[in-house]
């Protein structure tokens, strides 16, 4: 069944995850002012401190990965004193801080060991839609997630695949660093220090639980408080009151801010028209989810379709 947190990875999949990887040597720090809403960082080997502009510097141990929120710049160096060295501008180019091509920098090399060398991994995310909104509207500026004792089966994936170096490497590479995007993302809503939003904490209730995932597989149905309270096993009135408490609003309330999520993403994503968008979401027609679109987004489907288009 569909969730927010598989919603980001459909989301994220049709722009693509660019990989990169860094062999640094000290002193070294890389200013990226790349302009993406999602950077995944993690360090092979050796550690790192990374650091938004006007916040405090945070430390990337071997194999923790940090989730960076853009699009902001941020800095990763061998250590917060260190000065930019190099301005990561995008995937093409590079440059020395007084905008001088960075041609031949001491601090980086071509060759090294994974295991000997400081090597940083990573993945930035053109993310797009309202649905993956609603997982970064949850996160700080930057969400440490530490390694664990026995460290990141996906990451370790990610080594022996850089290790293997065979055809169709890029392409598994790139679909691992999805599966670490998510992997990630649910061990940081689930330390106790993220605060993570209520619908993700909802997701593990056995009654309320069910009902997210009802409503997300299938937001078109017809749903009544009634029908979900009986699927959930519970009665009609212990159901609502539970759904309020734990996500924070009465579950109609939830599903037609789902179904509003999807609808934006629908209208920007592909030329369906209104009429057919609607029922893919539960309405009956284009008025009315134009008369639902206008109450509680304050505009209508086809004018947050040219706002969005306007963005492209």
């Amino acid at each position: 069944m569909e969730d927010a947190l598989s919603s980001l990875l459909h989301d994220v999949r049709p722009a693509g995850a660019l990989f990169d990887q860094s062999i640094v040597r000290p002193p070294w720090s890389l200013r990226f002012v790349e302009d993406t809403p999602l950077t995944l960082l993690t360090m092979l080997s050796g550690e790192a401190w990374v650091t938004p502009d006007g916040g405090e510097p945070v430390l990337l141990r071997t194999q923790d990965v940090a989730l960076v929120l853009g699009p902001e710049p941020y800095t990763v160096a061998d250590a917060p004193s260190t000065p930019p060295l190099a301005v990561v501008h995008d995937a093409e180019r590079c440059t020395t801080p007084d905008g001088q091509a960075a041609e031949g920098l001491a601090m980086c090399g071509y060759e090294g060991d994974l295991d000997t060398s400081t090597v940083l991994l990573k993945g930035t995310y053109q993310v797009r839609g309202s649905v993956s909104r609603r997982v970064l509207d949850a996160l700080p500026r930057i969400a440490l997630v530490p390694a664990g004792p026995d460290g990141c089966p996906a990451l370790n994936m990610i080594v022996g695949e850089i290790r293997r170096d065979k055809p169709g490497r890029q392409a598994v590479l790139d679909r691992l660093l999805d599966l670490l995007l998510v992997a990630s993302l649910r061990e940081w809503f689930d330390r106790p220090e993220s605060a993570a939003p209520a619908w993700y904490q909802a997701h593990g209730d056995p009654l309320v639980g069910r009902a997210l995932r009802l409503i997300h597989e299938n937001p078109a149905h017809p749903w009544t408080v009634a029908e979900l309270a009986r699927k959930a096993g519970a009665s009609r009135a212990t159901f609502a009151q539970r759904f309020a408490e734990l996500v924070g609003q009465p579950p109609m309330t939830y599903l037609t801010e789902w179904r509003l999520c999807q609808a934006c993403d629908l209208l920007a994503s592909s030329d369906a028209t209104v009429e057919a968008i609607a029922h893919r979401v539960g309405y009956s027609n284009a008025y009315a989810l134009s008369v639902a679109f206008k109450r509680v987004l304050g505009m209508r489907p086809s004018e947050h379709r040219a706002a969005g288009r306007a963005l492209v």
